[in-house]
């Protein structure tokens, strides 16, 4: 079905991010277009995703060009559950930026910096042109180097440098893979390349190809050996950049590889081999970098790469219950995630650093926000019944029936590490006694009541939707269940594409 709408998420960004230009030297009003900007994208990704649950499959082709000869923006379940996810994401770091940020950085365009990097994730996640993919990609990375560089610390600087060298060579071996693709079949429509790659008699090429996209999506998705350059560099920017950046931009190179791999290279053997060993080194690199760090926002770089091979794991085993689990910890970990960086930028301001070892005594001192930030912490986890649990059980009973025991060795370790670092971190913020001989730089008791709530607000707003998607667990599957299904047989969204279907 043909739908204007479908462009309504992207605009709705990008004119927030243009508006904001015009009041350059006014914060204020900036912060406040940008939390109402969030707001309305938030009720049009809404819409957005009922209209798609109740009618299907939504299409629309740019300058009314039919596909495959013009540019086409396609939603479906997938698409539209992670715009979904990426504007509440967005709703709760405006909030949190308003007041967790300096003006200073915000004279620096912070805002719609940020307005245009969400742009850049809306346009990669609706895209249904396989070279728009690649220009959405850089539209975020241009615009993430800009978030990272904002204040111009050493620090960020080298974080910057390497966080820039690894996506550029990333973009390099995905517009590689592109030509080849595009060399090979003579179109960039991801449906109508789905059709056209299986003509394609020259199946070593083929594969040669996909190794392109596999390399390219695996250094955006910070998958093991191209990792380092993560906690390298989100422990740099201000934490409001840091939870966009940790709650999202890693989950569109999963993205990318949920879409290219089920719609275009239908993984063999070789790559689901090829894969998994990928995803079983993730995990563990992950958790075993995890397990020495002292600053909280580096432990929680290594608990990404860690959680990504989580996700890599279901895409290498290929199956409708391995998806739908990759699925459902995609949905769970950008919630969890965003908010993790979130709750680290509000514990520096509780205690004025990051490191474990020179903090103390937050549940003495704030015993409710305390009690909300173990919320999240338990989802992380994946205590049952909360949000990190369910997906593994989907990932657990695939690798089993496939006899992926590596895989299932390495979910064990990863999610043990997970628990015990959490506990760590735990026992060293919240319940030991702060150190004698370290000053506590508390920034967060001298702020007006007004900012208090704002800081912890969109840190209770991230909480209560990892709690729903725990507790109310059955419809998430639903949604999983329906996208899983959509990806091992991408027929339907064939049709929608070059179906030529009108209203």
């Amino acid at each position: 079905m043909i739908d204007n709408h479908i462009l309504a998420p992207i605009f709705v960004q990008l004119f927030t991010a243009i508006i904001q230009l015009m009041f350059w030297r006014k914060t204020l009003t900036q912060r406040y277009l940008s939390v109402g900007g969030s707001l309305v994208g938030l009720m049009v990704a809404f819409r957005l995703f009922g209209r798609v649950k109740e009618s299907g499959i939504l299409t629309l082709n740019a300058a009314n060009w039919d596909a495959p000869f013009g540019i086409v923006f396609v939603a479906d379940l997938l698409s539209v559950t992670l715009v979904l996810l990426t504007s509440i994401a967005c709703f709760a770091v405006s909030i949190f930026s308003s007041v967790g940020l300096s003006r200073q950085r915000m004279l620096y365009g912070y805002f719609p910096i940020f307005h245009f990097l969400i742009m850049g994730l809306h346009g990669a996640f609706l895209t249904g042109d396989i070279f728009n993919l690649y220009v959405y990609f850089e539209v975020i990375i241009i615009s993430s180097f800009v978030l990272m560089t904002l204040g111009g610390r050493k620090a960020q600087l080298e974080g910057a440098v390497k966080y820039m060298a690894m996506n550029i060579l990333a973009s390099m071996f995905f517009l590689t893979g592109i030509g080849i693709l595009y060399g090979i079949t003579g179109s960039l429509n991801m449906a109508d390349l789905s059709i056209r790659i299986q003509e394609v008699q020259n199946k070593a090429l083929i594969g040669i190809t996909s190794c392109f996209f596999i390399i390219g999506f695996g250094i955006k998705s910070a998958v093991f050996p191209l990792y380092y350059w993560l906690p390298s560099s989100y422990h740099t920017p201000p934490s409001a950049v840091a939870a966009t950046f940790g709650g999202l931009l890693t989950k569109v190179g999963i993205y990318a590889m949920l879409r290219v791999f089920s719609l275009i290279f239908v993984p063999d053997e070789f790559t689901r081999t090829l894969l998994m060993v990928i995803a079983v080194l993730t995990i563990l690199t992950g958790a075993f970098g995890a397990l020495i760090k002292t600053n909280i926002r580096r432990l929680f770089s290594y608990l990404i790469v860690c959680h990504i091979g989580f996700m890599v794991g279901g895409i290498a085993m290929f199956s409708k219950i391995a998806l739908m689990g990759a699925v459902f910890y995609l949905i769970h970990d950008i919630m969890v995630k965003t908010n993790m960086f979130l709750i680290a930028g509000l514990i520096r301001q509780l205690g004025g650093t990051m490191d474990m070892g020179k903090l103390g005594g937050l549940y003495r001192d704030y015993p409710k926000i305390s009690l909300l930030i173990a919320i999240v912490l338990f989802s992380l986890v994946g205590i049952p019944p909360l949000s990190g649990f369910w997906p593994k059980i989907f990932l657990f009973q695939e690798a089993f029936a496939q006899h992926q025991y590596f895989y299932v060795a390495a979910l064990i370790i990863g999610s043990f590490v997970t628990l015990y670092v959490i506990a760590k971190m735990w026992s060293e913020v919240f319940w030991k006694n702060p150190p004698t001989e370290e000053e506590i730089d508390n920034r967060f008791a001298p702020m007006p009541p007004y900012k208090k709530i704002l800081m912890v607000l969109p840190i209770a707003l991230l909480a209560l939707v990892t709690l729903y998607i725990g507790l109310n667990a059955e419809a998430i599957v639903k949604v999983a269940d329906t996208i899983s299904t959509q990806l091992i047989d991408p027929s339907a969204y064939i049709d929608a594409v070059l179906g030529n279907k009108t209203d």
